[in-house]
């Protein structure tokens, strides 16, 4: 087929102990972009290059009698809480079929409130919270401490920082003062589970949900005094390519009613917010091993060097599957949703 690949590439002065490169966090270095790019070629396909900016539309909008299927991985045209959803938008008004969620659905997704409001009405266990607008917002009386504080519209851990995980009210005013400042955005603030942490990539669409190996963060592989979390700092400064720690275990030792309740949960997840072809859930125990949802993301980090300790890739290595065929299965179950012939 012919595919168009939409993307968002970092700055090329950004590096990762800057300051500043938390907030392209979402954003993909060359080395992905051009590996992820041999991979649909890999699967015979040839590509379109879409670089996601104020041209896509008008590009993709010239290409359209051309383009068989689009594959997203883009983040943004502009840089707005419905920022995922500007890519589907553009292949809805044109008319051209696409991987992943609808834009509303998109948009819903990069939302981490109101995934959570989703999943409680759908009876998807999901960690008690609430939205902060300001620092000085009443604190619902029914949250206890430990608390975290997340920035609520932000992926690949950005707006996460190992300060985010707070005991008291005064620490928790304080981060979220900071969130708000540097993201300009509402702040997530929800129940601070203990337990041990899954994320599990799920492919396929409807009653036909194929769940990937699970995977489990390795916290104990974390500096020594670091909350327990998959921060900004743990997924990106602490580990990296150039001095590698065992971030993640995949696929995770856990017995099999648990293995059952995590596969469950995020089919239901999943399914619960509207997500289509692929996605990754994340979820976590709390101290008496009760399992909650955290996130949905899609798309989905795919980092090609296994170095990055990239979720989904990892996950897909253990299922047996090559890089290549991960991104081929995620085209081919977007391809049959359309029925293309092809």
């Amino acid at each position: 087929m012919k595919i168009a690949f939409a993307y968002n590439l970092k700055p090329k002065n950004i590096k990762r102990e800057d300051p500043e490169a938390e907030f392209y966090a979402e954003f993909d270095t060359e080395e992905t972009i051009d590996g992820i790019k041999k991979a649909i070629e890999a699967n015979r396909h040839e590509v379109l290059m879409v670089e996601s900016n104020e041209n896509t539309y008008e590009l993709l909008k010239e290409n359209r009698n051309n383009i068989d299927l689009l594959f997203n991985f883009a983040e943004a045209v502009t840089n707005t809480a419905d920022r995922e959803a500007q890519i589907p938008m553009f292949c809805e008004i044109l008319r051209i079929p696409y991987t992943g969620p609808r834009p509303m659905n998109a948009a819903i997704i990069l939302d981490k409130a109101r995934t959570k409001e989703i999943w409680n009405f759908w009876k998807v266990a999901t960690a008690p919270f609430q939205l902060m607008e300001t620092a000085l917002d009443k604190l619902n009386p029914e949250l206890k401490f430990p608390l975290i504080a997340k920035a609520n519209e932000e992926g690949s851990s950005s707006g996460i920082r190992n300060k985010s995980v707070v005991n008291n009210e005064k620490d928790l005013r304080e981060i979220v003062a900071e969130l708000i400042k540097d993201f300009q955005q509402p702040i997530l603030v929800e129940k601070f589970l203990s337990g041990r942490e899954f994320t599990v990539g799920v492919l396929g669409n409807k009653g036909n949900l194929q769940v990937l190996p699970i995977v489990e963060t390795n916290f104990d592989s974390l500096p020594k005094g670091v909350n327990r979390i998959d921060s900004y700092e743990a997924k990106w400064i602490w580990d990296n390519p150039d001095n590698p720690i065992e971030a993640i275990f995949c696929p995770a030792k856990v017995p099999e009613k648990l293995k059952t309740e995590i596969e469950d949960l995020a089919k239901r997840a999943f399914t619960a917010i509207g997500c289509r072809d692929w996605g990754r859930i994340d979820m976590r125990q709390d101290e008496n091993g009760k399992l909650y949802a955290l996130e949905i993301n899609c798309p989905v980090g795919l980092l090609p060097d296994p170095r990055d300790n990239s979720r989904l890739p990892r996950a897909a290595k253990e299922q047996g599957w090559s890089f290549e065929k991960l991104i081929g299965e995620i085209i081919l179950t977007a391809a049959k949703r359309y029925q293309l012939s092809k």
